[in-house]
């Protein structure tokens, strides 16, 4: 099954590379798919977003731009760049116009803000559900008949399973994958009881901490390959036949199901996971200086729309909106999930533990290098 990049859509890792060799800022700006909200040609967003999101994107795109049209008499042309959650945001740090950022991790577009200047500290606060108009959760993908025996998160440890990840250094789905495994752990040694947490140095939780740890270590210890982003991920699993087990979003596991047909693969549902909100925003200066904010908005809040809202159920993401997700109930299986805000104490903290340079994941994989 191949995922090809659609024609027209922003290559992030060229737009570095033209960045690192400083090539003119006009050819920049030509490749961000860039011009003014009154060009002669009608009005053009890009909207950098991470991998799963290709097919998702490629619809909403075509039914916004249609009702923008009829609304506004304008043309819209939406421009996509897809890739690793963390490289897009660098990338929107670095220079890359988007209009618009829908990114796998709330600390991404927080990073934006953060060290790029280009959105405000309230950006969650704008739309509804902390900006999030669907999330998705993390499951595992198996090979037909499930022939290693995989059902939950214990058995990735066990002797002789492949289990492929991408790197969380650049995938979003990534990170979100190793806390779904760390909390996992941490879910089963305090038996669900979230509230110890709060006393960090009770030797409970700190037993409980360290279990996670080896727990997280051993999954990367068995990973042959930590590629850049989800949807490679997806790729090395399906097409290359490399691994036992697949670590990735619900929606890209449903949508790996559907286009190959049965008798490829099997979905396996864990008793517990992390619940992956994936929020979106406006990128301030950027809809500022080329006017753009108003279709910029209305393109963000179509989402949350219900038409916007069925194409995101069709795409096998779980809508915000509880009706929408309740008519949907019989494709998204009911687990138990907990939040980033539960198990970590929100993304800085987890990004300072966890993925920081020199933190618990470089930590745990420079052991397994060095082995």
């Amino acid at each position: 099954m191949a995922y090809a990049i659609p024609e027209g859509q922003v290559n992030v890792r060229h737009f570095l590379k033209l960045r690192s060799a400083s090539i003119a800022l006009a050819a920049l700006i030509a490749l961000s798919g860039c011009g003014s909200a009154d060009d002669s040609s009608g009005i053009t967003l890009l909207n950098v977003s991470y991998d799963p999101t290709r097919e998702l994107y490629r619809e909403v795109n075509a039914e916004f731009a249609k009702q923008w049209q009829q609304e506004s008499g304008q043309r819209l042309t939406i421009k996509q760049s897809h890739g690793g959650s963390g490289s897009q945001a660098r990338a929107v740090i670095d220079g890359l116009q988007a209009d618009v950022v829908t990114l796998a991790l709330a600390y991404d577009i927080d990073s934006i803000q953060r060290k790029g200047k280009r959105l405000g500290a309230n950006w969650q606060t704008r739309f509804p559900s902390d900006s999030s108009p669907y999330s998705s959760t993390i499951v595992f993908l198996v090979r037909s008949g499930n022939p290693k025996g995989i059902r939950d998160w214990e058995d990735l440890v066990k002797p002789g399973i492949e289990v492929i990840t991408p790197n969380p250094k650049t995938s979003g789905g990534a990170r979100w994958n190793y806390l779904a495994a760390w909390g996992s752990q941490l879910h089963r040694d305090l038996q669900g009881d979230w509230s110890k947490l709060e006393n960090p140095a009770d030797p409970q939780v700190q037993a409980a901490q360290a279990a996670a740890e080896k727990f997280v270590q051993t999954i990367y210890r068995n990973a042959p390959v930590l590629d850049s982003g989800a949807r490679a991920s997806t790729n090395t699993f399906v097409q290359r036949s490399i691994g036992d087990v697949l670590l990735t979003w619900e929606n890209e596991a449903l949508l790996a199901t559907q286009a190959l047909g049965p008798g490829r693969v099997d979905i396996i549902v864990p008793s517990t996971s992390i619940l992956a909100q994936t929020p979106v925003a406006v990128v301030d200066t950027v809809v500022d200086r080329r006017g753009t904010r108003q279709v910029a908005e209305a393109y963000l809040r179509y989402l949350y729309s219900p038409v916007g809202q069925e194409i995101a159920a069709k795409h096998h993401f779980r809508p915000s909106d509880q009706k929408s997700l309740e008519e949907h109930r019989d494709e998204f299986v009911e687990l138990s999930l907990f939040t980033i805000d539960q198990a970590f104490g929100g993304w800085d903290r987890a990004h300072e533990a966890h993925f920081a340079d020199g933190a618990i994941f470089d930590r745990i994989t420079s052991v397994k290098d060095a082995q």
